[in-house]
């Protein structure tokens, strides 16, 4: 059917319309979700924030036109006031039923409009709140698109420690933004051991000479190293006045918060000006063409709607303005088009009325949705964790001419680092090396120590000891007409040598301290504590340095040497004692000695027994005759001759021995009769506990804690004050109410016994010290220069002059540990002579005893063969060994002097008989032997063809061999032995 072309066109026109229509209605479908703006629009973070706030969402929507809902701004101008602010937070949740309130700007105001928005569910955006306290009230609808103030301490503290400076003063604004980091930043200085010894509190309203006369009161002190946190307006007013009093010269160190440092850049010419050379933690923002894009456009149009402003320079908090707002649209848009109303609890209209405030619908999912936002904006990658911007990098400028220099970078994982994109992130560092260049303020490049000397005039007070005894270390003595204090001694002497070695002046006086009534201190102590309580600058004296008063003051290197022995009296055990002869030799030695003359009279018997008459006879004679000889090698008075080689080998060594021995006994005994000796009358400490004898030791020193806790009886520790108590209390002794032991620090022990060496001595050192230090405040940057300087001065010849000067010179009394007696000569220094004497005797008893049983071994050998016991046959042996060895040259050339033999000896030969022997034997005369041992034997009943004939002169052939007839012990009949013949 074809339909007309009228109808066709008229439908086709009713379609257009209808779709015009639908297209012109379309933007009445979004819905405007109302949320607040509370700024300081007088302020110029106040007019930037709002500014960027509205480009974000001019911004936001134009990309994203398809949403179905859109922020519709209520501005409040808070002026700068806590109440202001919190009565607009109220409108705008009761009357106005905002879904959230970007803001406030300040931390002050924060508080009071995050409680209201918890109470009504309203989320709380801020931008610029940085106060870490506002994160302790852990409410969920609070929520800070900023850095946290306490996130910059760790970098400010790595860079006080990159340079070594020691001490820092916070300069902050009185109000919970200024106050609310210091905890942490405190915190932070001191785990790099750097002290805070001072916190300089500016009000917000002071006025300029309100802050001099603080910056005044700063310049007194020797701290040169100031961390600034406050806001612009008063920093810019504290830093032109600290140019103008000459605190941004040469010296000082200036470092800034991000506070202030990420407004560096709307600071007027002159701010910056006074600001030359100041370091600064500013929050690190990655440089995009998106964030260059966006600058270009924002500064155009700020100074299209502001005119008059001529300093438009955005900044981080601005690009976290627009973040929040971006976040925020993106978070209203999740939740939905429904519930964005206020369920109100009153109908009152009164602004006031707290009570009729009411609750959010959508507060929970609006919360729920925030935290869940997650995108890049122009500050960075946008993410709430707990509510809080997760960013940390800093950059460390230097500010330098009309703008910043940047130096470094930090972040958490490395600390300091050049450049972001650097490889070498291993480590954390703190090293001032990976810096760049610094101008420091007064246009210096030499990095200042960060404390100087106060130029005030005012001079260190140094507190000194006023005490009784031992005043050759501190006297301190009043002179009445002229009403002046002077203060002697060896402690001051080192002290001023080693402030004269300082590389720079140092003024200062002396400041007695006594007890309340004038008179002596009590304690060392008290006077430490007044260091600690800065009532001194330091403290000087014989202050012993100990862990317990460190834990309240520093202490300088020790000037002294360290130690606390026991002193006793000395008693002579010298020549007065009747058995002074056996003191050079030990009991050991003696024994041993003792032992070794028994054993080589027995080794010298032994050899010359049986070859030797002068070692025969009675048992009694052969053993007194040995240890005769034996012991008379002392005096080298032997008379009996030795005849075996072996013996003689033995007794040169043994001679050689005793030579030495006597010779060391001679010089032994000689010193102990020369020389005055010494003992001590306790040689331990412990003696004196058990004993329960009394100890003194001196007043007012740390001594008295040691002997507690040693367990000594309180009532046996007595005070001495003086050298001279002390000597009169241990001539008393303890019996006598005076004391067994003193214990005393090491350096006036050496005064004391410098004063009475011969009469006492040390005995051992019962504790471990450091010695005597100088005391100065914790953290004290004097104590490392100080310190430098004690070594100095202790290894020049400047603190060998002071000591002689004070305490003697020691090299004029021998030294007390050497009075007491040397120790006897020990056996460890004579094994080796008796070592060797042993070895020589054993190896000659030895072969001498292996000879004699292979000579013998035919009459032991018959024995052994014997029926008999294993006693039997060693009797039978030694029974061989006591008689004599005719065999011997020693037997055989007496008889050939005598010509009649000895002991019933015959020695017939034909080359050695006499002409006028006439000795025949016969045949009777032979024993009858039913088993000769050989055929040889067999010459006894042959005699005549045996000895050969002889000649007319009566001497027997030369073929006859020697007879030797041997009588034996208890026997009548005489044995004829054939000692050698040819055919045997």
């Amino acid at each position: 059917m074809k339909i007309p072309t009228g109808i066709a066109f008229s439908f086709l026109f009713f379609i257009i319309l209808s779709k015009s229509n639908f297209l012109a209605k379309a933007p009445n479908t979004t819905i405007a979700v109302n949320v607040g703006v509370i700024l300081d629009f007088d302020t110029w973070t106040g007019k930037m924030g709002l500014s960027c706030i509205n480009r974000a969402l001019a911004d936001f929507y134009a990309s994203h036109n398809h949403y179905k809902t859109r922020l519709h701004l209520h501005s409040r101008d808070s002026k700068c006031d806590v109440v202001e602010a919190a009565a607009a937070a109220l409108d705008l949740i009761k009357n106005m039923e905002v879904q959230a309130i970007i803001g406030p700007q300040n931390s002050m105001q924060a508080k009071f409009m995050i409680d209201l928005g918890e109470k009504a569910q309203v989320p709380i955006v801020s931008f610029s709140a940085t106060s870490p306290p506002l994160t302790s009230l852990q409410s969920p609808y609070f929520f800070r698109v900023a850095q946290n103030d306490s996130s910059q301490v760790k970098a400010i503290s790595a860079i006080v420690q990159a340079f070594g400076w020691r001490e820092a003063v916070p300069i902050y604004e009185d109000n919970s933004f200024g106050e609310g980091i210091i905890p942490n930043l405190v915190d932070a200085l001191q785990n790099v051991d750097a002290r805070v010894p001072y916190q300089s509190i500016i009000s917000p309203s002071a006025t300029d000479d309100q802050i001099g006369e603080e910056l005044y009161k700063l310049m007194t002190m020797q701290t040169r190293v100031f961390i600034v946190h406050m806001s612009t307006n008063i920093s810019s007013r504290l830093f032109n006045k600290a140019k103008e009093i000459g605190m941004m010269s040469e010296g000082y160190i200036w470092i800034t918060t991000n506070g202030i440092t990420n407004s560096l850049s709307s600071l007027e010419r002159s701010v910056l000006d006074s600001m030359q050379g100041v370091l600064g933690v500013k929050t690190y923002v990655s440089e995009t063409n998106e964030l260059e894009n966006f600058r270009v456009r924002w500064k155009s149009k700020f100074q299209r709607d502001n005119p008059t402003i001529l300093t438009t320079e955005l900044n981080v908090l601005g690009l976290w303005a627009y973040d929040a707002a971006s976040a925020l649209a993106r978070a209203v848009e999740k939740v939905g088009t429904t519930n964005f109303y206020i369920e109100q609890t009153t109908a009152s209209r009164n602004l006031t009325d707290l009570e009729a405030i009411g609750v959010s619908q959508n507060g929970p999912k609006l919360y729920e949705a925030l935290l869940g936002t997650r995108f890049t904006g122009l500050a960075g990658d946008f993410s709430l964790v707990n509510g809080q911007l997760q960013s940390s990098t800093f950059k460390i400028i230097n500010v330098n001419g009309i703008g910043e220099r940047g130096i470094a970078f930090w972040t958490p994982e490395n600390g300091l680092i050049r450049e972001l994109n650097s490889r070498n992130t291993s480590t954390y560092s703190t090293s001032k090396k990976i810096l760049g260049p610094i101008i420091w303020p007064g246009e210096s490049s030499s990095v200042p120590k960060g404390w100087e000397v106060p130029t005030n005039g005012k001079k260190l007070r140094i507190g000194v000891p006023v005490k009784k005894g031992f005043s050759e270390f501190v006297k301190v003595t009043h002179d009445a007409n002229t009403n002046k204090t002077q203060v002697t001694g060896y402690s001051i002497d080192v002290f001023n040598a080693v402030m004269e070695t300082l590389p720079y002046a140092v003024s200062y006086e002396f400041i007695p301290f006594a007890n309340s009534n004038g008179g002596s201190i009590v304690s060392y102590n008290d006077m430490v504590y007044q260091v600690y309580l800065g009532k001194f600058d330091a403290a000087v004296g014989d202050t012993t340095i100990t862990a317990n008063r460190s834990n309240f003051v520093d202490f300088t290197l020790p000037y002294t040497e360290s130690g606390v022995p026991l002193v006793v009296p000395n008693r002579d055990n010298g020549s007065k004692n009747a058995w002074i002869f056996l003191k050079p030799l030990s009991w050991e030695l003696w024994i041993t000695s003792g032992c070794f003359f028994v054993f080589i009279g027995f080794i010298v018997w032994v050899l010359e027994h049986r070859i030797n008459e002068d070692f025969r006879g009675p048992p009694s004679h052969q053993i007194g005759t040995s240890l005769w000889y034996s012991f008379s090698t002392l005096v080298f008075a032997q008379r009996e001759r030795v005849v075996s080689n072996f013996t003689r080998f033995v007794v040169i060594i043994w001679v050689f021995v005793v030579l030495i021995l006597t010779q060391s006994y001679t010089a032994s005994l000689t010193s102990l009769f020369t020389v005055k000796q010494l003992q001590p009358t306790v040689t331990d400490i412990n003696q004196l506990i058990k004993n329960g004898e009394r100890v003194g030791y001196a007043g007012g020193s740390f001594i008295l804690g040691i002997l507690k806790e040693m367990k000594f009886d309180e009532n046996k520790l007595i005070i001495y004050d003086s050298p001279e108590e002390c000597d009169q209390l241990l001539l008393k002794g303890s019996e006598n109410g005076g004391i067994a032991g003193a214990i005393i620090e090491n350096p006036y022990m050496k005064l004391f016994l410098g004063q009475y060496c011969s009469k006492y001595t040390m005995v051992e050192s019962i504790y471990k010290i450091d010695g005597f230090g100088f005391v100065f405040p914790i953290g004290s940057p004097l104590v490392s220069d100080m310190s430098r300087a004690v070594l100095n001065v202790r290894e020049g010849k400047k603190m060998k002059e002071i000591e002689n000067a004070w305490l003697g010179n020691q090299n004029n009394c021998t030294n007390s540990n050497n009075q007491v007696s040397s120790a006897s000569l020990s056996l460890a220094s004579f094994w080796g002579l008796f070592l060797i004497a042993g070895v020589a005797s054993l190896l000659s008893l030895i072969i001498s005893t292996s000879m004699f049983l292979y000579k013998e071994r035919q009459q032991i050998l018959i024995h052994f063969h014997s029926e008999g016991s294993i006693l039997r046959r060693i009797h039978h042996t030694l029974g061989i060994f006591d008689k004599k060895d005719l065999k011997s040259h020693t037997f055989r050339n007496i008889a050939l002097q005598d010509g009649t033999g000895i002991d019933s000896v015959q020695v017939i030969g034909a080359s050695e008989a006499s002409p006028n022997s006439k000795y025949t034997p016969s045949p009777s005369s032979y024993p009858t032997h039913t088993e000769p041992p050989c055929d040889c034997l067999g010459a006894f009943q042959m005699p005549p063809r045996e000895y050969g004939d002889l000649s007319p002169n009566g001497q027997a052939s030369q073929l006859a061999p020697v007879i030797e007839l041997v009588s034996y012990p208890n026997q009548e009949e005489i044995i004829t032995i054939e000692i050698a013949h040819e055919n045997c």
